[in-house]
């Protein structure tokens, strides 16, 4: 066990400015320090290379062995979606032909092996939660896939291929859920599915099927799921299914007969406020009088949310960590502000 890794996760994880720093910050008292730990040299510019330049881009940081580059991490501020960055850091990872890439919030750690094969999500192999996970798992996974000693030789890639192929990721998944029900169940939210798989994976580090998920809450007799998730419409369909939308791809949306492409809900949202906010400049404040149960979904202050985006030229932010349901309501509620009927708003869905 590495005391002082040990020591400094446990003070991180009790620190709670950590939501409310900068990505200067982040990098400074949490990335550095745990890097410096691990074996890390910050003060050598030839084995801690920051803003280390790929396409005309950057990246945060790139650590190297001799001339190679070992991996690549990219650093955010606690309260921005990682989904939106793994992406292009894994681009830039794949093209340099570097074999570990880290996305982190300086809460949230996503490990990822680049070279393999499958979808971007999928080699995502691992994910650390220094608020949730125990500190002793912590360390261990710290030192097996990031020191300096096991990327040297080569063995922290051979413990994250042993993660990701393992045959007993059910099993820890299974284990954990139990544990998410009891932390989840005090919390108050919209979308119990999502919060679900969620916290299991910020407990065992393991993404969880959806199956596993709605058979552990059908095993529960005081437990309803609600109505049966739709059977997901043929590419194209534009009409809305009866249920739920958390498991369809949207691939672009209607507003009385103008088509807009976009590539997820959130872009939808986005989009289809900024079209309002332009055809109705003068009362696009109105929106402001939207509100969740915990926050406002629009906010002239984005301190108020959990992750602003700016609606065009406007002054006005909005919320876009929420989930599909979510999303679907509130675009509705937005269209009837500005006179437009629900039905005026058409989704299309793909595969």
């Amino acid at each position: 066990m590495n005391n002082k890794l040990f020591d400094v996760i446990k003070q991180l994880k009790s620190n709670e400015q950590l939501n409310g720093y900068d990505e200067a910050k982040i990098k400074q008292t949490v990335v550095l320090r745990i890097l410096d730990i691990l074996g890390w040299d910050h003060y050598n510019p030839d084995e801690v290379v920051p803003e280390y330049s790929v396409r005309g881009k950057r990246v945060d940081y790139a650590l190297k062995i001799g001339n190679e580059n070992k991996v690549f991490i990219e650093v955010k501020k606690p309260n921005e979606l990682l989904e939106d960055h793994q992406e292009q850091l894994l681009e830039y990872a794949f093209a340099e032909g570097v074999g570990l890439a880290l996305l982190t919030n300086g809460i949230d750690w996503w490990f990822y092996l680049p070279l393999t094969e499958g979808s971007w999500e999928q080699r995502r192999f691992y994910s650390i939660n220094l608020r949730d996970q125990e500190v002793e798992e912590i360390v261990s996974k710290f030192v097996d896939l990031l020191s300096k000693e096991k990327i040297q030789s080569g063995e922290a890639i051979n413990n994250a291929k042993k993660i990701l192929e393992s045959k007993n990721r059910d099993k820890k998944i299974k284990e954990a859920i139990p544990q998410a029900w009891q932390r989840l169940i005090t919390e108050v939210d919209e979308e119990l599915v999502e919060l679900l798989s969620k916290k299991v994976e910020n407990i065992c580090g393991f993404r969880p099927g959806i199956d596993l998920i709605e058979n552990f809450l059908k095993s529960l007799p005081q437990i309803s799921l609600g109505p049966k998730l739709p059977k997901e419409p043929k590419p194209g369909a534009t009409s809305p299914p009866s249920a739920s939308y958390s498991y369809l791809k949207i691939r672009g949306f209607d507003l009385r007969g103008r088509h807009f492409k976009v590539d997820s809900w959130r872009e939808m949202l986005l989009k289809l406020s900024e079209i309002m906010a332009y055809e109705h400049s003068k009362d696009f404040e109105k929106v402001l009088t939207l509100k969740g149960k915990k926050r406002p979904y629009f906010s002239r202050n984005k301190n108020e949310l959990r992750a602003p985006k700016k609606v065009g030229n406007s002054e006005i932010y909005l919320e876009v960590n929420l989930s599909a349901d979510s999303t679907v309501k509130i675009a509705k509620q937005v269209v009837t502000l500005f006179g437009y009927k629900e039905d005026d708003l058409k989704f299309e869905y793909g595969e």
